[in-house]
């Protein structure tokens, strides 16, 4: 049995307001057409489902149970119009914004969440790239924003400004091995199993082209995954150790934290602007804001 939802809305604005005379108003309904709706409903219900008093008219059992489900009927309705309506309406701005495996793990999903609550009208594009790849599509105008690492960046000609620490640290499971230690060298950790990201993973690649330019041996990798957050829950369970932005167990408790000795792992984030991105344009410098405040988190 289908019911027609201008029925269903009307039956409810008479419950809510134990009236049809009020029901009718807040439908913007004549009360001769909302009476005939109303029995409309009750002779395709087979059943009565208002009873009608001189002081207004209250639901029925039956009534009563067609109005609650009558509220989830409209209640999914309006779930179903707001997920359609992403597809129907064109964004007002879109946005390309990129960034390191480092970056991807806290500061942007913070950025893009608080941004895209308060900017229904703007898309955000985002892209996990090298600080390298980067600064070309920044440069040709390919992107609007990125967050890029200062000692690969160098004076790439790019508007840039200092954003958060990016350094890297060893964490290893609670009372383990490095247990005791405030610092470590990269060739005392790669004797030990690592856990590590992916070979595609933009970090992954960072950290070991660094070690391969400073001699350092290759580390035996236990397993390698998309995530840090994988990474930061397999090292807790003792699987390995693993080397990871400080930003991402900065207020995690369940791994030991030790500062990497080795120069290379002293970095900084930057937040670079595109050549042709329009640092005037609002939704533009409302992320670059949002950005900097996930960052200061």
């Amino acid at each position: 049995m289908q019911y027609d939802l201008v029925d269903l809305r009307l039956f409810l604005d008479i419950v809510t307001e134990g009236s049809i005379t009020a029901g009718a108003q807040r439908m913007h309904l004549s009360l001769p057409s909302a009476s005939a709706r109303v029995r409309a409903l009750e002779n395709q219900a087979g059943i009565p489902l208002l009873i009608r008093g001189r002081r207004g008219v209250r639901p029925t059992p039956a009534g009563s149970t067609l109005a609650r489900h009558a509220r989830e009927v409209l209640r999914q309705t309006a779930r179903l119009d707001s997920a359609l309506a992403g597809y129907t309406r064109s964004p007002e701005v879109s946005l390309t914004l990129l960034g390191g495996g480092g970056a991807m793990h806290r500061i942007i999903p913070q950025a893009l969440i608080s941004f895209l609550r308060v900017q229904p009208g703007v898309d955000v594009v985002v892209a996990e790239r090298r600080t390298p790849q980067m600064v070309r599509m920044l440069t040709d105008g390919d992107a609007d924003l990125g967050v890029v690492i200062d000692n690969e960046a160098g004076d790439c000609g790019l508007e840039v400004e200092p954003l958060c620490d990016g350094s890297l640290v060893v964490i290893g499971q609670t009372g383990g091995i490095l247990a005791g230690r405030s610092t470590v060298t990269y060739r005392e950790v790669a004797e030990h199993p690592l856990v590590g990201l992916d070979t595609g993973s933009s970090l992954q690649q960072w950290i070991e082209r660094n070690v391969g330019a400073d001699g350092g041996p290759l580390a035996r990798h236990r397993t390698r995954v998309a995530h840090l957050s994988t990474v930061i829950t397999l090292v807790a369970a003792g699987v390995g150790l693993a080397i990871v932005p400080r930003n991402a167990v900065v207020a995690d408790q369940s791994v030991q934290v030790c500062e990497l000795a080795d120069a290379w792992s002293r970095r900084h984030h930057l937040l670079a602007w595109g050549t042709k991105a329009k640092a005037s344009s609002t939704a533009l410098a409302a992320l670059a804001q949002h950005i900097r405040l996930a960052a200061a988190d």
